[in-house]
């Protein structure tokens, strides 16, 4: 990757879901010896309005370049709530690989 077209990470959580902290370091422990092909960013949830811009799909989510990581849609209506993963929360492994994936779409486009 030439630097130009870092992934974006963003991780959207609010205060009080238990499994926010242990997605953050799922999140950290996936990019560690990828920093410098990463945009990462971690989103505080504090308001119905901001939940409401950003679709909010529940405390914590995982968006790459966008996209949910279990690929789910835009909610038509948001809850500031915990969010439930269907096989619990994404492994470290599982982060990386879907990472990598975006990867090699991104080394693709250049």
């Amino acid at each position: 990757m030439n630097g130009k077209n870092k992934i974006s990470l963003q991780i959207q959580y609010f205060d009080g879901c238990a499994n926010s902290a242990e997605m953050i370091r799922g999140v950290m422990k996936a990019i560690r010896g990828m920093e410098n092909e990463i945009d990462y960013q971690e989103i505080l949830i504090e308001t119905n309005e901001q939940a409401e811009k950003l679709k909010f799909r529940g405390s914590p989510t995982l968006l790459i370049n966008g996209e949910d990581f279990e690929e789910m849609n835009e909610p038509e209506e948001v809850y500031i709530n915990c969010r439930i993963y269907r096989n619990g929360l994404p492994a470290v492994e599982e982060i990386r690989s879907k990472i990598e994936k975006y990867n090699q779409r991104t080394d693709k486009k250049q």
